[in-house]
């Protein structure tokens, strides 16, 4: 298997799109890339998951391996009580500070980064929207699963034409948060 990705939050907060461009971004580079979503009942407001694989190989099941998730980025609570698991040991988990707090115990298990996504997205870009942009920068420069100007170059394919700007800026922010947090 390729590599196994997921963001989590809950119906409304966008999650879908950073999963959506990666999925397309590998499919344009001629691999294979698969977005798969889950959501609660609740439309808005109950927890969701985008699992996206990426492999050179085709992708006959759609869904992550529980267990083996590489990276997971979480912007709500629940979602990341309810999804967290599926993340191999070891593995890399941004959260959201205002909105996720990781116990002492997920520390010990998983690689954990506190990057204020939303923070960003409404005082740095302006915009909350662009938070699913800065979702995708964050997630390319720490896992470096693809190629960070094709998928770059995707996204501005992908978001509305009025919103290029503010999507190249979520984008490079995304980059900028998530190397300061490798370093520190």
């Amino acid at each position: 298997m390729g590599h196994q990705l997921r963001f989590t939050g809950v119906g409304g907060q966008g999650v879908l799109l950073a999963g959506e461009i990666l999925a397309a971004a590998k499919i344009k580079d001629g691999g294979y890339g698969v977005k798969a979503a889950t959501y609660t009942s609740q439309v808005r407001g109950g927890p969701t998951k985008v699992d996206i694989l990426l492999d050179n190989k085709e992708i006959l099941y759609p869904y992550a391996n529980e267990g083996e998730i590489e990276f997971m980025l979480s912007v709500a609570q629940v979602s990341y009580d309810s999804f967290k698991s599926g993340v191999k040991p070891g593995g890399i988990i941004v959260v959201e500070p205002n909105l996720v707090h990781p116990t002492d115990e997920d520390r010990k298990k998983w690689k954990i980064y506190e990057i204020p996504l939303i923070t960003i997205a409404k005082e740095e870009v302006g915009n909350v929207v662009t938070q699913s942009v800065i979702a995708l920068g964050i997630t390319i420069a720490m896992t470096k699963v693809m190629d960070r100007d094709f998928v770059y170059n995707t996204m501005i394919e992908k978001v509305p034409p009025k919103f290029i700007e503010l999507n190249k800026k979520a984008f490079e922010l995304g980059e900028k948060y998530a190397l300061e947090a490798l370093n520190s």
